[in-house]
């Protein structure tokens, strides 16, 4: 790029590569990592309140329009599915933010 920043992003690696470094390099990887599973969680955290929210709408629309009912519970059930593994991202970032918090303090003195 030119002109800019570039940020990269590290995928699976990062936890190997915060363990291989120095101890300053790993708490400061560390409150990253900790900063990174926040994002994610409250990212999952609005998924599963917009398909939530979208579950509603098709629950609204099958008693509004009778002669499409299949369909829009259909459309009710993969959304309210959504919503509950949205949740199930939402708790496993929470506990990815408590281990890497944890793993911060570890490696602070």
């Amino acid at each position: 790029m030119t002109g800019g920043h570039h940020h990269e992003h590290h995928g699976f690696l990062h936890h190997k590569a915060s363990e291989e470094a120095g101890n300053h390099a790993t708490s400061y990887n560390a409150k990253e990592e900790v900063k990174a599973h926040k994002h994610k969680k409250h990212l999952a955290e609005a998924g599963a309140l917009a398909a939530g929210a979208f579950a509603l709408h098709e629950k609204h629309e099958a008693k509004k329009h009778p002669e499409h009912a299949h369909r829009h519970k259909v459309e009710q059930s993969i959304a309210e599915a959504v919503t509950v593994g949205m949740l199930g991202v939402t708790f496993h970032e929470r506990h990815e933010v408590k281990h890497a918090k944890k793993e911060a303090r570890k490696h602070h003195f």
